[in-house]
């Protein structure tokens, strides 16, 4: 990375890398909203496919969502991130149609290890889950290639 970039260009260029290669958030219909140096909001539609037995949406899908913006929000900094653990709080039911947001926030960052916060909230603004994760950096590697002979994740 040039170092004349800024930390939006930096952050932007992490999620641009990730996102090409992130089957996953892409099959599940999510789509990146924005991104910044420690934070990122995504969105995703409530698929008949996610309904669950109660024909409300599978409480792994809502995790899924958390999770996906949650690695956009600690690799924005260009340093390879990975989850080390998440803790999930089901709100509400959320229905077939809605459209689901999960904005990531970091909450603190020292050493290797991140703490973030995560809200998923449905289409008319209510809150939906409440998600902590945590996180690991790997020493000394990046998401985005810094020198020539650097190999990409």
């Amino acid at each position: 990375m040039d170092d004349a970039q800024t930390a939006q260009q930096i952050a932007e260029a992490a999620a641009a890398r990730m996102w090409a290669n992130d089957r996953a958030s892409k099959t599940l219909g999510m789509k990146i909203v924005a991104v910044s140096e420690g934070a990122a909001f995504l969105e995703m539609p409530v698929r008949d496919d996610m309904l669950n037995g109660h024909a409300i949406c599978h409480g792994g899908f809502i995790t899924t969502l958390a999770d996906s913006a949650f690695a956009f929000a600690c690799n924005s900094r260009n340093q390879l991130t990975v989850a080390a653990g998440l803790t999930v709080d089901f709100l509400q039911q959320v229905e077939r149609g809605d459209v689901l947001t999960a904005v990531a926030v970091e909450v603190s960052r020292s050493g290797r290890t991140g703490v973030y916060d995560m809200v998923v909230t449905n289409r008319a603004g209510e809150r939906v889950a409440l998600v902590r994760g945590r996180s690991a950096t790997l020493t000394g590697r990046t998401v985005i290639p810094v020198a020539l002979d650097e190999e990409a994740p």
